[in-house]
């Protein structure tokens, strides 16, 4: 399932981030991936243990933690914590999937990749170029969306990153681990979940919400990994 989920950040909260952003130091973006990403990859990136990026990512997931349609849709368990990117001047990352696994920063654990996130940090209009192709069993979906923004969607898909031909481009991402490990199963449960919050809104509560509740939850404790 593909998501945009919108107003993960204010656009005072963007402003902040991008400010400290701007002020940071960026590195090659390939030396945070491996050879074949290195062959497709070009942009910039704060370092991963940057020590900005590290406090910026920490707002990034305090922000999900209260944003309800990401929580339903995802269902998070675990972070990988996120970086920052930076792409301009013709810049681009061409067609590749997201590793499986990833080790937390500083742990030595390992978090299987379920999602994949892109929070928007520009508006539309102050670049070209630079859209988010997403490769699923529908086709090709590209994203360019409004800063404070948040595209999601199952990281084991292909994308690329257009080249950006004016301004910059600059955004979050990261991934985690769901505590639904099929996707498919993590839809269904999405849109209980959402049928659910518009019968309540609709009828208030009642005998038939109560029982999409119960079997909501009976299906997430049959099927969460946790």
């Amino acid at each position: 399932m593909m998501l945009h989920v919108p107003g993960v950040l204010s656009a005072p909260q963007v402003r902040e981030l991008r400010h400290a952003l701007d002020a940071a130091d960026w590195v090659d973006g390939r030396e945070t991936v491996g050879q074949q990403g290195a062959q497709v990859k070009q942009n910039r990136q704060l370092p991963e243990h940057s020590p900005v990026g590290r406090e910026l990512g920490k707002g990034i997931v305090a922000a999900l933690a209260k944003h309800p349609l990401f929580f339903s849709a995802a269902l998070p368990r675990r972070f990988v914590p996120p970086l920052f990117n930076r792409y301009e001047g013709g810049e681009h990352y061409g067609l590749h999937v997201d590793g499986a696994v990833r080790a937390l920063p500083g742990s030595g654990e390992l978090l299987r990749t379920d999602l994949s996130c892109t929070l928007f940090l520009c508006d539309p209009d102050d670049y070209d170029g630079g859209e988010l192709e997403v490769v699923d069993t529908y086709g090709t979906h590209e994203v360019k969306l409004p800063a404070g923004d948040l595209i999601l969607y199952p990281a084991s898909s292909l994308h690329r990153v257009q080249a950006v031909t004016r301004g910059a481009r600059v955004a979050a991402f990261f991934w985690l681990q769901s505590m639904v490990r099929d996707d498919t199963r993590r839809r269904m449960l999405f849109e209980l979940d959402q049928t659910i919050i518009k019968l309540r809104a609709r009828l208030g509560e009642s005998e038939e919400t109560v029982a999409l509740t119960s079997q909501y939850h009976n299906l997430l404790r049959m099927w969460s990994d946790v």
